[in-house]
């Protein structure tokens, strides 16, 4: 439960930093006002003055919903690599498990 837990935490901090550096180069390239201005110009009309994407995908918006990923993933990972140790462990102590020799001692 451990292992588990803390390769989930590695696992989280990684996708937490992976989300910011990708965010920061698609904003750092334009696409989030590029893809602003294709849908204004969509949705623009004489009483509607049209979406703002940019409000929906702001870093700390986008890293909140990332930081929630990342914790239910902790989350989950951890309860199913417990379960899953117990179910093999619990097999194995059945079936008696299966005995590998690579190298015989002289």
């Amino acid at each position: 439960m451990k292992t588990a837990f803390l390769l989930s935490v590695a696992l989280g901090i990684t996708m937490f930093v992976a989300v910011a550096v990708l965010w920061s180069v698609l904003d750092a390239a334009g696409v989030f006002s590029s893809i602003d201005d294709v849908v204004t110009d969509m949705t623009a009309s004489d009483s509607n003055s049209g979406i703002d994407i940019n409000q929906y995908v702001e870093l700390s918006r986008v890293l909140g919903f990332t930081t929630l990923i990342a914790v239910v993933d902790v989350v989950l990972l951890t309860a199913l690599a417990t379960l899953g140790a117990f179910l093999y462990n619990l097999s194995a102590s059945l079936l008696g498990g299966i005995e590998l020799t690579l190298a015989e001692d002289d």
